[in-house]
């Protein structure tokens, strides 16, 4: 994320001394992508940032996954995941349960109350999007307020915690890569351009420094092994929320869906239209309320279409989504869509829609260009008829 922020104490030059009141030097830490070559940040910290005391195995959550074998459509039920008493003992961090994934992505599913451990992802970017409900996110960089409709991008290898303020539902985005908004709305040094569904302006950093004080600190670390992801539970000599102030490009930040301006056109727009961000071998993209075509023989809803090189997952938040009306398929529901499958509006919709000015729908997809797998969650909440809904009748008996 090339846009420049500056919070809390730093020095004029970077990489010299800089030194509390009672002349106690600060050690000044360099967060970088891509060696030393991409968007990087400068943190001064009051204590040294590398003092571990002791190091253990995390045992993370089943993160196996199975192919989408037989090949089907799949329509999922998120909101029967977690009951009143898990979701009281679950957090954002630890209580997430795997939906899909593969070597690019990996899609959680997340309802909890409780405060989280501090967690770092060494692996990639990770992206979470507030379905419901409020948190604060503390993080080395400064603290955020997230709230239902938010983006919550936090940077690869950055310390933070969620504390949730009552209930909150999560959908979570796991990347094996950075994430960044769409490289086409990007001038060759960093701006969102003009014609761009949202700007700077929408993207929201921390606004002031944390300092907690504390020794003996864990913090459950998310990082690669020989063959898979593994996790290491840190015990740090300081607290690691240390930091007096911070400069640069590399930092976490949300955007809230309802500032993503759609595009709309006489005739229907194809899912680049609502693109928000991308990472390796994937994209994101915001559906939001909007004017929708006005051709005077526009089909307003998606025609039929076959992903050949990706699979299309779309996770409903709210409103009244056109064409998926008469499958069961609500707020909380995720539909998979594979490459592979032909697909789009559900019997009827297709004539239903011929007229209709505004589409009042808000949702999530994710467009992967490698196969997605299941993961335990999905198998627990799945919707087994969805497959049959366009024929309206499933395998003879």
């Amino acid at each position: 994320m090339a846009y420049y922020r500056q919070l809390g104490a730093i020095p004029p030059k970077r990489h010299t001394q800089h030194r509390d009141d009672d002349g106690q030097l600060f050690y000044e830490e360099l967060m970088g992508e891509e060696g030393f070559a991409s968007d990087s940040s400068l943190l001064y910290h009051r204590y040294i940032p590398s003092a571990i005391v002791d190091a253990t195995i995390w045992d993370l959550p089943d993160l196996t996954t199975t192919p989408n074998h037989p090949l089907k459509p799949r329509h999922l039920k998120l909101h029967t995941l977690f009951p009143v008493d898990v979701a009281a003992a679950a957090d954002v961090v630890t209580g997430r349960r795997l939906i899909l994934g593969n070597a690019d992505i990996r899609i959680s599913y997340v309802v909890a109350s409780k405060a989280s451990p501090l967690y770092r992802n060494s692996i990639g970017d990770e992206i979470v999007f507030i379905e419901s409900g409020s948190a604060t996110v503390e993080t080395v960089f400064g603290s955020l307020n997230a709230t239902g409709g938010d983006y919550v991008l936090i940077p690869r290898s950055t310390t933070h915690r969620w504390i949730p303020e009552g209930q909150i539902r999560a959908y979570v985005m796991e990347a094996n890569s950075h994430i960044v908004p769409p490289i086409r709305y990007l001038s060759k040094f960093g701006q969102m351009l003009e014609h761009a569904p949202f700007c700077e302006r929408d993207l929201h950093g921390p606004t002031e420094t944390i300092l907690c004080d504390g020794s003996d600190v864990e913090v459950l670390v998310k990082h690669r092994g020989a063959a898979s992801i593994v996790g290491t539970r840190y015990v740090y000599a300081n607290h690691p929320f240390d930091v007096i102030g911070w400069d640069g490009c590399f930092y976490p930040y949300t955007f809230n869906i309802s500032d993503f301006e759609p595009i709309t056109g006489r005739v229907h727009q194809p899912p680049p239209a609502h693109q928000t961000f991308e990472g390796e071998n994937f994209v994101i993209c915001s559906f939001v309320p909007r004017k929708v075509d006005y051709h005077p023989l526009s089909i307003p809803v998606p025609y039929y279409h076959s992903n050949v090189d990706s699979d299309e997952i779309m996770f409903y938040v709210g409103g009244d989504y056109e064409a998926r009306k008469g499958s069961g398929i609500g707020p909380g529901s995720i539909s998979i869509h594979p490459s592979g499958h032909s697909h789009g509006p559900q019997p009827g919709a297709y004539e239903r829609s011929i007229g209709v000015e505004f589409f009042d729908e808000l949702a999530v997809m994710v467009d992967t260009f490698r196969p997605l797998e299941l993961g335990e969650g999905a198998a627990a909440c799945e919707d087994n008829n969805y497959a049959w809904s366009w024929a309206g009748r499933g395998p003879s008996a």
